[in-house]
């Protein structure tokens, strides 16, 4: 897929062997192997958030995600979601129920506008930063949350490489979906 996108864009193609190293750059870094220049970056988020729209049905929720978003809306935690994808998108994909979870949603933001985002979640909900912990799976979640002044975690099983996301020093590091309602 992302082959696809280099030839549509014009940035560089990626070998099958570059893909876990790839991984474990940030954001800014990857876009510079890939040679990818910044204006182009709002159309290949445009065309990406398309294409993912179009295959939705086919990128299930992590196993365990529903229950435990449910353990912890039931223990009277405030759930909100930030995202760089469309809100119809990011509701499609959790489903009604599992959407209705969620107090805020936040989304459509930038490659690097994650902290703006978390940083109006946090007004609307009148949670202090103290208060507040984003969940991510990239190095851009991190530095995002960083940024807005409030705690990270990261999760190790989705796109970023663990070891990656640990040179980080997220706050927390959870290795399952049941260990976030655990430690939360």
């Amino acid at each position: 897929m992302l082959n696809g996108i280099a030839d549509e864009f014009k940035f560089r193609r990626v070998a099958d062997s570059e893909i876990d190293e790839m991984r474990r750059c940030g954001a800014r870094e990857l876009l510079a192997r890939l040679d990818v220049p910044m204006w182009k970056v709002p159309a290949i988020a445009r065309y990406m958030r398309k294409l993912k729209a179009q295959h939705l049905q086919e990128i299930p929720l992590f196993p365990g995600a529903r229950e435990m978003l449910l353990t912890l809306a039931n223990r009277n935690r405030t759930l909100a979601l930030v995202s760089s994808d469309h809100e119809a998108n990011v509701r499609r994909q959790l489903g009604e129920q599992t959407a209705a979870l969620f107090a805020h949603f936040e989304c459509g933001a930038s490659l690097f506008g994650k902290a703006a985002k978390f940083k109006r979640v946090m007004k609307r909900s009148g949670t202090g930063a103290a208060a507040t912990i984003a969940i991510g799976d990239e190095i851009r979640d991190i530095d995002a949350a960083r940024s807005a002044g409030i705690a990270c975690g990261a999760v190790t099983w989705g796109y970023a490489d663990p070891s990656a996301l640990r040179s980080h020093d997220p706050d927390i590091v959870f290795e399952s979906l049941g260990e976030i309602a655990e430690r939360l």
